[in-house]
């Protein structure tokens, strides 16, 4: 693998949302009605803006009775690392109750349901299955379905939303976990909201139950978009690049190749230890990247450059069947199948979710 070196510092996000973009937390007189008067649960986390200040205060400002804040991946304020377990408790600022859903219950028990009438959802997504804000809606909206509690979407839109419908449907029967609990492509092309719809239209709930959902649309924002991020989604992806190259890069999180998590350039520079450095923060283009979709040409080449190890170490982990879903990616990258011959394979699995998906579509 060539090394490419660069020193200038990673673009932290300083780029405004779109004027002509109006995100669902915004849009406040499309839900205000359905909170009047009602006990409010609300999931969020550091990205739910309405505008400069956080959708919990303005709730608050607004007199709407907050009864609970639940709290995904990276906490409530959106400090935690990656994995990281999030106690629950209460936040300093308002004085709310917090509950986590990445520490001990990823899943609200029912006696935290029971005491809302209706729940609020806002968090902002990065398009890719793996990515777990996904997985704790989907367990959330199992909640409210079981005990009969509204559950409303303020949708946001997905900044890699451009890069298409892109990867093998997870196959949920073999490696299905909080890090891809639907069968769908690892780039689903699709907005919270409109696979909140998806994951009730198709009964992919617990008991098959549907909840009472509410989507928030966005508007002005169309499905191929560029939309840059007012707000860093999570720690490790303090830019648009790195969220761009996310995709792609996440595999390497199940290798011996560290992708600078901690560092200053996270999901941008690929380092090993035997000294394998590529620096991705410029090199390709944005343009480039995007068209890409899912770019598997880096993992292969590291694995060519740093294969298994000789005593019996695999390159790829048993947690890169959870990221791509499914086995036979794995045996083909280790029987030297090209990207383009891999990408030809799952190309089915993308023309069969890309019709399924149809019916839940919101946006143009």
């Amino acid at each position: 693998m060539k090394k490419l070196i660069f020193s200038i510092a990673a673009l932290m996000f300083c780029a405004p949302v779109s004027a002509r973009i109006t995100v669902g937390a915004e849009r406040m007189n499309a839900y205000l009605p359905l909170l009047e008067g009602r006990r409010v649960g609300v999931v969020t986390n550091h990205t739910g803006m309405v505008g400069r200040r956080h959708l919990v205060d303005t709730l608050l400002a607004r007199k709407v009775r907050v009864e609970l804040v639940f709290a995904p991946e990276h906490g409530f304020r959106g400090t935690a690392a990656a994995g990281e377990h999030v106690d629950s408790g209460r936040d300093a600022a308002t004085g709310l109750e917090i509950v986590s859903l990445y520490g001990a219950n990823r899943k609200p028990r029912p006696e935290q349901i029971r005491r809302c009438d209706v729940v609020l959802f806002d968090i902002q997504d990065v398009g890719c299955r793996f990515y777990t804000y996904l997985s704790t809606m989907h367990l959330v909206m199992e909640a409210c379905a079981a005990e009969g509690v509204p559950f409303v979407v303020l949708d946001r839109p997905n900044p890699n939303s451009p890069m298409g419908v892109d990867g093998p449907l997870l196959d949920v029967e073999r490696h299905r976990s909080f890090v891809g609990m639907h069968p769908i492509p690892v780039l689903h092309g699709m907005t919270l909201g409109e696979l909140a719809r998806m994951i009730n239209g198709e009964r992919w709930t617990a008991g098959l139950r549907q909840c009472d959902l509410t989507v928030i649309e966005c508007e002005g924002w169309t499905r191929n978009m560029t939309y840059e991020l007012p707000v860093a989604p999570s720690p490790a992806l303090p830019n648009m690049r790195a969220v761009r190259l996310y995709p792609s890069l996440c595999f390497f999180e199940a290798t011996a190749v560290s992708v600078g998590r901690g560092g200053e350039a996270p999901f941008q520079v690929l380092t090993h230890p035997d000294g394998m450095v590529v620096d991705l923060r410029h090199t390709p283009s944005d343009e480039v990247v995007v068209a890409a979709g899912i770019d598997l040409a880096w993992l292969i080449d590291a694995y060519r450059e740093v294969g298994d190890t000789p005593g019996g170490r695999k390159f790829l982990s048993t947690f890169f069947e959870n990221l791509m879903g499914v086995d036979w990616v794995r045996t083909m990258i280790e029987s030297g199948a090209t990207a383009d011959e891999i990408r030809a394979r799952w190309a089915p699995d993308v023309a069969r979710f890309t019709s399924q998906r149809k019916p839940y579509l919101i946006y143009e």
